[in-house]
């Protein structure tokens, strides 16, 4: 991120009505205008929870992000840029159901139209071209997606700070840190299923997260780094298990052991493999890479990958 910019994000969000599809739009009170949802990053958080928290704020509907659309580029008043990241989002029925909206100061209306109605009420040709992108991909036959979460651990101490097992070598301050700051994002992917290679940095790691969700952590040793050098490793199984569930889910384990996660992906989605799985796998610590698979047809290859790095 560039300082003069300024960063937001929001969706395309989408529901079928009678087998067809029907795309949001809100009709904003003060511009008087027909956009789809979408506004700035608050401080310290990540794009992905960003458009979560936005779609929510002025639609009432809480949604969970599906595959990337696009990022829009425009120039303010004030001449600065302003960066707008979009992702696909379904609304359920009970999401629909469950919303608290009305109209008020900021949001006059939501209201929901078919692609062709949304293309000539949609007020600026920058939205327009979000919601061309995310019809191409419904017309590849990409619509319902689901996330396979490749996490690197948090920071942990270092090897010369600590005297017991390399499995037992807890997070850093600043790991811990991380940690927290990534449920938010994680949570915005619909992540439900967490599994974990059983070293401690990588238990704390997915900690929190499994708190806010009120679920188990799976703690898997195929996918520990004591099992990658000693040649024990099976990233396989775990990919397997995870795109037949076809459900979101994370998986949490070391730098050495994420080419081998990505890989398998891969050959288990019968994705050509490329320099983008080196780019993909090569986290930070704390940062992770979404996968977006196909609900309908998981073997037609990754549709989108993406990666995110905590601010902490």
């Amino acid at each position: 991120m560039t300082e003069t910019a300024v960063y937001a994000a929001g969706g395309v969000v989408w529901r079928m009505v009678d087998g067809k599809l029907r795309v949001l739009l809100i009709h904003r009170t003060r511009y008087r205008d027909v956009t789809l949802p979408k506004g700035k990053v608050d401080p310290g958080e990540m794009l992905a929870e960003t458009a979560v928290r936005e779609i929510f704020e002025e639609t009432g509907i809480r949604v969970a992000l599906g595959m990337p659309v696009g990022v829009s580029r425009y120039r303010l008043p004030s001449k600065r840029t302003k960066i707008v990241h979009y992702w696909s989002a379904e609304a359920t029925e009970a999401a629909i159901r469950a919303s608290a909206f009305v109209p008020n100061k900021e949001i006059a209306a939501i209201e929901w139209v078919t692609a062709k109605k949304a293309r000539s009420r949609l007020s600026y040709p920058v939205d327009l071209e979000i919601l061309e992108h995310f019809l191409q991909l419904v017309d590849e036959g990409v619509l319902r997606t689901f996330p396979i979460i490749v996490l690197r651990h948090a920071k942990a101490l270092g090897r010369e700070e600590w005297d017991g097992e390399d499995a037992a070598r807890p997070l850093a301050p600043r790991g811990k840190k991380q940690a927290n700051s990534i449920v938010g994002p994680l949570l915005a992917f619909g992540a439900r299923k967490i599994v974990s290679s059983p070293a401690v940095r990588c238990m704390k790691t997915v900690t929190p997260l499994a708190a806010a969700l009120g679920r188990k952590v799976e703690k898997s040793s195929l996918i520990s780094q004591d099992a990658w050098e000693e040649g024990e490793s099976d990233a396989r199984t775990i990919i397997g298990q995870r795109v037949r569930g076809r459900k979101a889910a994370v998986l949490c384990s070391h730098g050495p052991v994420l080419p081998d996660i990505l890989s398998e992906l891969a050959l288990a989605t019968g994705t050509l493999r490329g320099s983008y799985l080196g780019s993909a796998s090569a986290l930070e610590p704390g940062a992770f890479s979404v996968a977006h698979l196909s609900v309908e047809n998981p073997g037609s290859g990754i549709v989108a990958i993406e990666t995110h790095i905590p601010k902490v």
